[in-house]
């Protein structure tokens, strides 16, 4: 008789691993100054969005946003602050969001490039299903969004920081797994000390999404010399549609 398979549950990452985040970022972040900045593939000029994770704003992405304008890439902030995650409705947040992708978009007659770390990511990817038309691609930082709020060690920095708790039910959870009709790239790392690297992977099917594994923490993805190896890529590819 054969027995029925059972997926193992996804957990949040061990407190070990969350306990040495910051020095790990340490790490990485020496790594980035020793890493060859020549190497990295010149950029075409077009905007790039960059938004930040829980409890961060613009400063945390300064290496991230340095990095892609030595590259010749016009960088705007998310221009919303602090990220204490979604207020009031989240379709009016995303559309609030939304309207400013859009501006960037016009002011450049360009697509725009979106990446966003952590729970950045999630709302770069849903302004992507909103505005499809203007987005060249998606590059998402650690992102966990087939979470459903229990497999992450954030939860109590989320309550600190907005007041509530995630509330993620079955119609969001649904639509936030669902992957943008663009180019996306989800990093991850399976020693991430924040999210369970489970929830970052993109449906295997999915033909304009990628998966690409880094070695690094959560804390220090935007400056992890992987990482920037990676975004530096992938922005130098050509727009899908555009020969040059």
């Amino acid at each position: 008789m054969n027995k029925m398979m059972v997926a193992p549950q996804v957990v949040a990452p061990s407190l070990a691993l969350l306990g040495v985040e910051p020095f790990r970022a340490v790490i990485e972040y020496a790594g980035m100054h020793l890493m060859d900045r020549e190497a990295l593939p010149e950029g075409d000029g077009h905007p790039v969005i960059i938004f930040p994770g829980l409890a961060a704003d613009k400063r945390s992405l300064v290496p991230l946003r340095n990095c892609c304008e030595a590259l010749g890439y016009a960088v705007y902030d998310w221009e919303q602050g602090f990220n204490t995650g979604p207020k009031g409705d989240i379709d009016e947040w995303l559309h609030n969001l939304a309207t400013h992708v859009r501006g960037v978009a016009t002011l450049h007659n360009r697509k725009v490039s979106l990446i966003g770390w952590s729970l950045g990511g999630i709302y770069a990817r849903e302004i992507a299903k909103l505005q499809s038309p203007l987005v060249r691609q998606v590059i998402t930082l650690g992102t966990p969004f087939l979470s459903r709020g229990s497999e992450t060690n954030v939860g109590w920095l989320y309550r600190l920081v907005n007041g509530s708790a995630p509330l993620v039910d079955d119609k969001l959870a649904a639509r936030l797994r669902e992957t943008p009709p663009v180019p996306t790239t989800s990093i991850y790392s399976r020693t991430d000390g924040v999210v369970a690297w489970e929830t970052c992977l993109l449906d295997g099917d999915c033909d304009e999404g990628e998966n690409v594994e880094v070695e690094g923490s959560h804390m220090g993805l935007p400056w992890n010399p992987q990482v920037l190896r990676i975004v530096a890529g992938r922005l130098a590819r050509s727009e899908v549609g555009v020969t040059s």
